[in-house]
């Protein structure tokens, strides 16, 4: 018997069968583009997606075929909007979360409710990643879309309506929408009100764990024989969270992508001023009675994968030649200790706490002993930096942190890992399984079917401790100076910035 995580992300989908104990059975992923078609546009083809992450699943039930699955909950990317006909069909691209059209809307929303309202209700800071801007916006530019669209859905109740034939959204990707009470635990009808959208337009909330079971004739397409129940799942984010073990106060998990994420979990919601005015986001975790913090750098892995295709061809071709890690071949080099360089690495814009969409990325301190493995260290570093101002920043507003749990791609660097130990001064711990999402979502299945009385229990059993990197205090230190002068580097930029 197993278990299905599937996971939904901003640019591939993996679906991976686990067993009761947590371990990899099989696993299958597609890639998939973002579209954009305008200036701060960015789209997705969610029929497309459909597709693909149909094929992974059915690659995924291929490869373990002695372990019939009991259930599946989803993990996906948060924000996405898809209106949808009666039939579940996408009536037009999807507006990913990455989408920055929406900035009048989020004027009128401010004007309408207030910023700090609209926080404290919702736990949304105002920002175009949201859901109810987009959909302000659709209405206002695409009002015949409007008026034909059945719903508006998300990606977790997009599929779900697919799978199951009810679109059912979790609390926890719900509460991302800025659409949802975040202390009554429903759509805040009154803010629905205000902006004209019909409440049931939106996807029912799950009424519990179970939230259906795969129609037969898809059931019958995978060769299943029998029933798959279908498990309310959540954000990406927040089920990497729980796949990590993130489920008690002062436990923080960071996960490094496309983008580098921190989430934090709480017994109860953190709202305060700091967090609203640094984009910090507050919602629900997949894990019933906790909620989540969630701070962004939307460079993250990005950009060293950038300076590794743009700069560093010989490494890849090397790497390619001898089966090694590219990254490893970049950094071999790399001087201990801080670097001599110093990277501002806000190559899309900066993440929270700042959100300058207007700032750029900056190197000082370039000679002509500069090589590309001190440039790739230095970028490392940047990034660390961003890491642990959004960690001061969230233990000022008293948000407990005492350990830091790494997954995604940035887990698999040794050197980045000490070095986030020591810049942030916080000891951090790799999880057994790295691919947390999956691991995330297939816990909230086994809950569901019963192999797990709750999140507690499937974690116990299923998150496996790995290794743990403690703070070199010689290193941290001479990282304190360092990042003394890095916070002094955005607002000396930002006016040249501006006027470039």
């Amino acid at each position: 018997m197993s278990l299905i995580g599937l996971d939904i992300g901003t640019t591939g989908c993996k679906a991976i069968l686990f067993n009761e104990d947590g371990q990899v059975l099989s696993q299958a992923s597609r890639e998939y583009p973002i579209l954009t078609p305008q200036p701060s546009w960015a789209e997705q083809d969610a029929e497309h997606v459909w597709h693909l992450a149909w094929d992974a699943l059915k690659q995924a039930l291929a490869g373990s075929p002695n372990e019939p699955p009991r259930a599946m909950a989803l993990s996906v990317q948060g924000e996405a909007v898809v209106p949808v006909d009666a039939d579940g069909h996408a009536l037009r691209y999807a507006i990913l979360g990455m989408d920055t059209r929406t900035d009048l809307e989020n004027e009128w929303l401010v004007e309408r409710f207030g910023a700090k309202e609209l926080f404290s209700r919702t736990g949304m800071p105002v920002h175009t990643i949201n859901t109810l801007p987009k959909l302000l916006w659709l209405r206002r530019h695409e009002p015949q879309l409007w008026s034909r669209a059945h719903q508006f859905l998300l990606y977790e109740d997009f599929f779900l309506r697919r799978l199951s034939g009810q679109g059912t959204i979790s609390h926890c990707l719900a509460s991302r929408t800025q659409m949802y009470d975040l202390a009554a635990g429903t759509w805040a009808n009154d803010i629905l009100d205000k902006c004209e959208i019909d409440p049931e337009r939106l996807a029912r909330l799950a009424p519990s764990e179970q939230v259906g079971a795969l129609r037969p004739d898809l059931a019958a397409e995978l060769g299943l024989r029998e029933e798959l129940l279908l498990a309310a799942g959540g954000h990406d984010q927040a089920c990497a969270a729980l796949g990590s073990g993130i489920i008690s106060d002062g436990l923080a998990m960071v996960s490094t992508g496309t983008a580098e994420v921190v989430e934090v979990a709480m017994r109860s919601p953190v709202l305060s001023d700091a967090l609203r005015e640094g984009g910090i986001s507050v919602y629900r975790h997949v894990a019933p009675g906790l909620y989540l913090a969630m701070t962004l750098n939307h460079s993250g892995g990005l950009l060293l994968r950038w300076f590794r295709d743009s700069f560093c061809c010989s490494e890849l071709q090397q790497a390619r030649r001898e089966g090694k890690d590219a990254y490893d071949l970049i950094l071999a080099d790399a001087p201990s200790g801080p670097a001599d360089l110093m990277v501002l690495p806000h190559f899309a814009g900066s993440g929270t706490p700042t959100l300058d969409t207007r700032s750029k990325g900056a190197v000082l301190g370039l000679t002509f002993t500069t090589n590309r493995a001190s440039l790739a260290k230095a970028i490392l570093e940047g990034l660390t930096f961003e890491l642990r101002i959004n960690l001061d920043l969230l233990r000022d507003s008293g948000i407990a942190i005492h350990e830091l749990r790494a997954v995604g791609g940035g887990a698999r660097s040794p050197l980045w890992l000490q070095m986030k130990a020591d810049i942030c001064r916080t000891p951090l711990r790799v999880p057994g399984v790295t691919e947390a999402a999956c691991l995330g979502a297939a816990m909230l299945a086994g809950v569901a079917c019963g192999v797990y009385p709750d999140v507690e229990a499937a974690a116990g059993r299923t998150v496996r401790a790995g290794r743990q990197i403690t703070p070199d205090g010689r290193h941290a230190d001479a990282y304190e100076d360092r990042f003394k002068v890095y916070t002094r580097l955005y607002p000396a930029l930002k006016p040249l910035h501006e006027q470039l």
